[in-house]
Formats: structure tokens, sequence, C-alpha cells
């Protein structure tokens, strides 16, 4: 069970990346006070963990309804988050997030920034919906499956208090120590992704 764990949380945690999304909300919250930018880091995580659990606990039906086997639902998430691990390494998701970024900030209306683009999709995005979905799908039983989703829950927890901390956290760090950390976690998803591929593969030729 620790094992699973372990997994499953470096996988969530990988994906959504608290340590990418903390200088993002940073740069959004900018002409906030404390009290609303803490706020914000709250419905933002929760509206997330609200959209990833809907995606855990009934995503397997949506693939029945689909037509779509586990298989191939492992390959096409494995080459979804191989492609994530890619742009991490090289900055190219996080130039897109920071894209994203100015054109809320932008426009002069949108003042709350918790539901967009925080909780979607910068928090839950495609690339989280697929990895809770491959890992509820690995699981075995009711314990794993409250495994996996103390992993999710987690992983959301943790990415609250980066928010929150966002401002202090970027002084303290700086860009370099958020960029290595960054290229890190690719390498490591991208570990993972490749793990699902195989899998994949394996369990859809019988080899």
């Amino acid at each position: 069970m620790t094992a699973l764990f372990f997994s499953a949380f470096i996988t969530l945690f990988v994906v959504i990346d608290p340590p990418g999304c903390a200088p993002i909300y940073a740069g959004l919250t900018k002409g906030a006070t404390s009290a609303q930018r803490r706020n914000m880091a709250i419905r933002a995580s929760g509206i997330a963990l609200v959209i990833l659990l809907v995606f855990a606990l009934f995503g397997e039906d949506l693939l029945g309804a689909l037509h779509i086997e586990l298989d191939s639902f492992r390959i096409a998430g494995g080459l979804m988050l191989f492609w994530i691990a890619f742009e991490m390494v090289f900055e190219k998701r996080t130039q897109r997030r920071e894209e994203r970024a100015e054109k809320v900030a932008a426009t002069p209306e949108v003042e709350d920034v918790s539901v967009f683009p925080m909780a979607i999709p910068m928090l839950a995005g495609p690339g989280a919906i697929a990895a809770i979905m491959l890992l509820m799908n690995e699981a075995q039983g009711l314990d794993q499956t409250l495994v996996v989703l103390g992993a999710l829950v987690a992983v959301l927890v943790i990415t609250m208090l980066a928010l929150m901390a966002a401002g202090p956290i970027m002084r303290l760090f700086g860009d370099k120590v958020e960029a290595a950390i960054t290229r890190v976690l690719g390498v490591l998803l991208a570990a993972l992704a490749a793990q699902y591929v195989i899998d994949g593969l394996r369990n859809s030729f019988s080899i």
C-alpha cells in the first residue's frame, strides 16, 4: 500500500506540478490582498479536486460507454503524459502557462482566477485527468482505491499550500530553482509515462 501511495503521489505531483503553478499564481494575483490570494488558492484547489474526483470515480464507466479498452487508454494516457514530460524538460509547458496567464491578466474584468485558469486547466487539466484515471484503473479493491484518492487529496493540499505561499517562495528560491525542479520532475514523469505505454502494449499483445 505504501508503494502504491508513493507511486500515485509522485505521478499526480509531477503532472499537477505545484512548483510550476506557484509562480504563475503569484503573477496572476499580484494586485490581490493576502486574504484574496488565500481564498482563491483554496477555491482553485477545491474545484480541481472535485473535477478529478468525478473522473476518478466515473472515468471507467465513461470509457465503457465509449467502448474504449483500458489498455488503449493506458497507451494513449502514457503518450499524453510523455508529451507533458517533454514540455516540462524543455520548459515549453511553463512558457505556455505564462502566456495563458498573461492573457488572463490583460483582461481587466477577470478578477477571480480560481476557476480559470487555475482550477481548469492548470490543476485539473487533460494530463491530470488522464493520470488519475490510469491510477484508478490500476487500483484493485476498495483499499487501493482509497490509497489513490488519498494521494490525490495530499497532492492538492500541497498545491493549495504552495499557491498560498507562492509570493514568498518565489522571492526565496527564484526562477532558476523552479526551472531546475520542473526539469527533474519532467524526467520522472517521462519514465512513468513510458511504463504506462509498455504495460498497455504488453497486455494488448499478450507479450
